[in-house]
């Protein structure tokens, strides 16, 4: 009797997973996977064959999955964007108050604490640094 109720809770799970193919417990964000899944959904095929988006529902749908890719990168997780780069969260150390010096009139000031924060972190890819480093570009 106890393999019966099993048996009903694992049909169930896959069932649940079935619906939901994008959501993984502790995967990594996909930013293509996503887009493209969101994608799939607001797309129609009109009577000739032909596919149709809406302008309006793909800007929403672009926008929505960097969003995505946003909170995901906010959580610690490292997110690719193809082509453009990696986005990541940098954790940024505390800082004690103390004296600094200022350097045109050369009078002491008070420089304020400052409390551990955690920040956006973007960092581009080597072939496109190449590409704005090239003079021929310019």
């Amino acid at each position: 009797m106890k393999k019966k109720t099993t048996a009903k809770k694992a049909t169930a799970k896959t069932t649940k997973m079935a619906k939901k193919p994008s959501a993984k417990k502790g995967g990594k964000f996909s930013l293509i996977n996503n887009l493209h899944e969101a994608i799939l959904t607001i797309a129609t095929a009109a009577k000739n064959g032909q596919v149709k988006i809406k302008r309006s529902e793909l800007k929403n749908v672009i926008e929505h999955t960097f969003l995505q890719g946003a909170k995901v990168a906010a959580t610690g997780q490292r997110v690719r964007f193809p082509v453009i780069g990696v986005l990541a969260r940098r954790d940024v150390k505390p800082r004690k108050a103390g004296k600094g010096l200022n350097p045109f009139t050369g009078e002491e000031i008070m420089v304020k604490a400052r409390p551990e924060s955690k920040k956006p972190r973007w960092s581009f890819p080597k072939n496109l640094k190449e590409t704005f480093a090239e003079k021929k570009n310019w």
